[in-house]
């Protein structure tokens, strides 16, 4: 499984701490704080895009990412060259993104570098309450043939891990807070 460490509150002169303690993967949420952080710290470190994707941002994410967590757009996948993992929002919440369960199918057409699902669960203290958002996840991507899977966060990444998560995006839990 990869950890990624997840920077969007991390500042600039912070990141070479995840250097030092051996990070190898960073996923950041937006595409302005992308560059000055890979500006700074270039091949440090292997990037991850974890944020919303806008379309007019894919030529960054495609400059210095190497994968795309949140692809669910389809003027984003116009744009976008990188392998991407498709945001699936399994949860029926209109604040957040991804691609309606129904529409899966149809958009995994769009876009061929798609070698994975990502998803966010309602947000809950109760890390067993995001389990059967993160099995639907599996299932969906054993019945696609899209292996990785980008699930759980500091809050429920042992649910994750358990339910298949090839990688898990952790923010708190390593910097405290």
């Amino acid at each position: 499984m990869t950890i990624v460490a997840a920077t969007k509150y991390v500042e600039l002169d912070q990141l070479g701490v995840l250097a030092e303690a051996g990070i190898e993967v960073v996923g950041e949420n937006r595409a302005q704080d992308l560059e000055a952080k890979h500006g700074r710290y270039g091949d440090a470190f292997r990037w991850h895009f974890i944020g919303h994707l806008q379309s007019r941002k894919a030529k960054t994410v495609n400059e210095l990412c190497e994968l795309c967590h949140s692809l669910a757009s389809e003027s984003a996948a116009r744009r976008l060259t990188i392998p991407a993992l498709v945001e699936v929002n399994l949860s029926d919440e209109s604040t957040k993104s991804g691609i309606p369960e129904g529409e899966l199918e149809d958009f995994l057409g769009l876009y061929a570098n798609a070698i994975g699902l990502m998803t966010m669960p309602p947000a809950t203290t109760e890390p067993e309450d995001s389990r059967p958002y993160f099995r639907r996840l599996r299932e969906l991507g054993e019945h696609y043939g899209r292996r990785e899977l980008s699930m759980g966060t500091s809050q429920d990444y042992r649910v994750a891990a358990d339910e298949g998560a090839t990688m898990v995006r952790l923010g708190s839990v390593l910097y405290g807070g």
